[in-house]
């Protein structure tokens, strides 16, 4: 079950494949996260705190600070262990994030502690549950594009409104994979069994271990998709292809093509690739074969994520997403793209198209 060399490439994603959605035009071109500022996220909470309860709601804007910085600020200033922090979702360093997070009810009155350079507390409410992974409805997103070429903002509103029909390929970003793929690294070493969670140090270990097979699934994920955009497949149904119900999260197998192509084309559903793990509904026939190729492609067997089941028990995920908003216009710098995504969807996946 090793991987087949060993060693992963120094950017997983830097070979993926482009949608179709340009033709025969150049992309807009720029720069993207220049600066901090030029990237800005605001979490989309699934419910608001109601003002009660045994766990404190911060809401907290961080610039230029990872997730582990952030978590490690709030543990030392409030004298509490990470493990009673809790987050909707985690998200990149190198941007303007504002998000909820969650301590217990009895840290109120020492929150102004937490505030340092480049990490604030905007307000703080009480609510009933402590905040989990994926208590998210979305993500709102400012961005800039600096830099682009002279015909870019006229190329960027093409590119833009076929993205509001038919959406863009949902890669998951490069951010995923750590620095140089080392996140990647790590999961292929501990699924091949090259490492044990025991090499990893204790006070990390279950943060690192979730990083590091979940970024091993989303690899596997990008040359699903990337497969299917060579092969001109992306948006089209295959007998065995598992929907996603966009409405309900529902999923189920095509057993009849022309049926679920319609309701695919009028975005009621979307074709699903696959975050491997124990728990995952398998896509059928062709579909099933492909996903099989890449995993063992990879020197892959499912039975490897088994031990890390907890962690990464495995699920399906939209091959492309239509944006719920898109706005794209100029600005001195470039191109200013306001947006708003699904939980899990990255934005620099849309501006890869753009650009």
């Amino acid at each position: 079950m090793c991987h087949h060399d060993g060693e992963m490439p120094v950017s997983p994603d830097e070979n993926l494949p482009y949608d179709n959605l340009r033709g025969d035009m150049a992309g807009a071109g720029g720069l993207v996260k220049d600066e901090p500022g030029d990237f800005e996220v605001e979490e989309i909470p699934a419910y608001e705190p109601v003002g009660e309860g045994e766990h404190l709601f911060l809401w907290m804007e961080r610039c230029n600070r990872s997730h582990e910085q952030m978590t490690w600020q709030i543990s030392r200033s409030l004298g509490i262990p990470s493990r009673d922090i809790g987050v909707a979702g985690i998200k990149d360093r190198r941007a303007v994030i504002r998000q909820y997070v969650s301590v217990p009810a009895s840290c109120e009155p020492h929150v102004a502690r937490i505030e340092t350079e480049g990490i604030r507390v905007l307000r703080a409410a009480r609510h009933r549950n402590k905040l989990k992974r994926g208590h998210l409805r979305g993500n709102r997103f400012s961005l800039l594009v600096r830099g682009v070429t002279h015909e870019g903002a006229a190329r960027a509103a093409v590119i833009a409104d076929r993205i509001r029909r038919q959406g863009f390929p949902n890669y998951f970003g490069s951010q995923r994979f750590g620095v140089a793929g080392s996140t990647l690294s790590l999961g292929f070493d501990l699924l091949s069994g090259r490492q044990t969670p025991r090499d990893l140090p204790p006070s990390r270990r279950r943060f690192l271990l979730s990083l590091a097979i979940s970024s091993v699934q989303s690899h596997l994920f990008n040359a699903c998709l990337a497969a299917r955009i060579r092969d001109g497949i992306l948006r089209r149904v295959l007998l065995g292809d598992v929907m996603l119900v966009v409405e309900s999260g529902g999923r189920f197998v095509v057993a009849d093509v022309d049926r679920e192509q319609s309701r695919s084309d009028a975005g009621e559903t979307v074709i699903s690739g696959p975050l491997f793990g124990p728990d995952m509904l398998p896509a059928a026939d062709e579909p099933g074969r492909r996903e099989a190729h890449v995993l063992a492609s990879q020197g892959l067997e499912l039975a490897a994520f088994v031990p890390f089941a907890r962690l990464a028990a495995g699920s399906r995920r939209a091959l492309s997403v239509r944006p719920e908003e898109l706005l794209v216009k100029s600005v001195p710098e470039g191109l200013r793209v306001l947006t708003t995504l699904p939980s899990g969807v990255y934005a620099t996946s849309l501006l890869r198209e753009i650009q």
